[in-house]
């Protein structure tokens, strides 16, 4: 039996990696398969070497074509070293980002344009796409503020630091993926309590994938 490949998109501040944690917790308990979670960019030694780079804030001159390439470098090696073996034997792979996060982020974000980022992606993916994508919708505003209540000054990384207009133009393109491919990605709002989002994307994937579960 192939794989289930799962991703949870968002702006920052949505609660990607609580959700994750908590919702393979679950389903760790509930299904007959074995469940992995992994991270973008990150999830291999290569890839997490890539995402300090990414992130330092020291790196302040990166240009925005760079930091896109680096971003597809990433997944591309994350994908044929972690993501696709986990498929191969029967897994399923809940992974924090994939390319919809570069399309929101630098595309739209960083202003290169949607084509462009997806075509360098698209060449790193090679047309392996999530079976299912969850976006986490948080209003630009509410999930800055709770990143600025969650962490200190020095664990903010550069995407951390953009202004709100930025954060608020990878919303608005995120929303408007999922417009685009409603038949992939699914929204879920997280300005309920953190059980309420769990429960939430866990029905929406037992609806989905009724017979992997016990």
């Amino acid at each position: 039996m192939q794989g289930i490949f799962i991703t949870l998109e968002g702006p920052d501040g949505a609660g990607k990696t609580t959700v994750i944690k908590q919702l393979s917790d679950q389903l760790m308990k509930d299904i007959n398969i074995e469940v992995i979670t992994t991270r973008e960019p990150g999830g291999i030694p290569i890839a997490e070497e890539i995402r300090q780079v990414i992130l330092d804030p020291k790196n302040s001159e990166m240009d925005e074509r760079t930091e896109a390439l680096l971003y597809a470098a990433a997944r591309r090696q994350h994908l044929v070293q972690k993501v696709l073996p986990s498929l191969e034997l029967g897994k399923m792979v809940l992974c924090d980002r994939f390319i919809d996060s570069s399309i929101a982020y630098q595309g739209v974000g960083r202003d290169i344009g949607k084509s462009e980022v997806q075509v360098i992606n698209d060449f790193a993916i090679e047309g392996h796409y999530p079976d299912l994508t969850i976006y986490l919708d948080v209003p630009s505003e509410i999930g800055l503020e709770r990143i600025n209540q969650g962490r200190k000054q020095s664990e903010l990384d550069r995407l951390d630091n953009e202004s709100l207009d930025f954060h608020k133009k990878v919303r608005r393109a995120y929303l408007d993926l999922v417009k685009e491919h409603s038949e992939r990605i699914v929204l879920i709002d997280t300005e309920d309590n953190i059980e309420k989002v769990v429960k939430n994307c866990y029905d929406l994937i037992k609806d989905k994938y009724p017979s992997i579960f016990k």
